[in-house]
């Protein structure tokens, strides 16, 4: 059985992920699925937000959607689709968690990175994203581990990164970055 091939784009929330990765997709010659935490919320998957200390309060829900996101990338994989993930990835026990999940799969991982002034606008620009979020998770998204290819959508529109993200993906080697983690884990076990 072949799996799907990954392409994981991690960083700071209004760094244009979404949009490169859409970018991406028009421009690989092989399918990729998009798939980002937003979708699950846009889709009203979730239950009602009671942040009011009701019985759905996202601070309870918060690890658990995580955790179930992370865990339906490898299923969607194993049905020998290809993904484009968008992600914030904010702890270092998610990013452990993600590298034991995905162990099995080809994954190219990318830092999308932005600079702090341009982050902020585009937060303040969007109108659906809390003040702030932006630069807490700028201060921790790119500090997990290695990169395959880091990108600065400060400096390039999306379709000129997404050429080059394809281009370093064509080219890419072994070990990648997620099997360097998976051996620094494996050392620190």
């Amino acid at each position: 059985m072949s799996f799907g091939k990954i392409i994981l784009l991690n960083g700071p929330s209004s760094a244009g992920k979404s949009t490169l990765a859409q970018a991406i997709q028009q421009q690989i010659d092989e399918p990729f699925w998009h798939v980002s935490s937003d979708q699950f919320v846009a889709a009203q998957m979730l239950p009602d937000r009671r942040d009011e200390g009701g019985d759905f309060a996202w601070s309870a829900m918060r690890p658990r959607f995580f955790r179930a996101f992370h865990r339906c990338l490898p299923a969607i994989a194993s049905a020998e689709h290809n993904l484009i993930v968008d992600h914030v990835i904010e702890f270092a026990a998610w990013m452990q968690e993600l590298v034991g999940l995905l162990a099995a799969y080809d994954v190219f991982f990318v830092g999308v990175h932005c600079s702090l002034e341009e982050l902020e606008r585009r937060e303040r620009a969007r109108g659906d994203r809390t003040i702030g979020e932006a630069r807490d998770h700028l201060q921790v998204v790119h500090t997990f581990g290695p990169y395959d290819a880091v990108v600065d959508s400060t400096l390039a529109p999306p379709a000129d990164n997404a050429r080059q993200i394809i281009q370093a993906w064509r080219g890419r080697r072994s070990p990648s970055a997620f099997q360097c983690m998976q051996d620094a884990y494996r050392r620190l076990a």
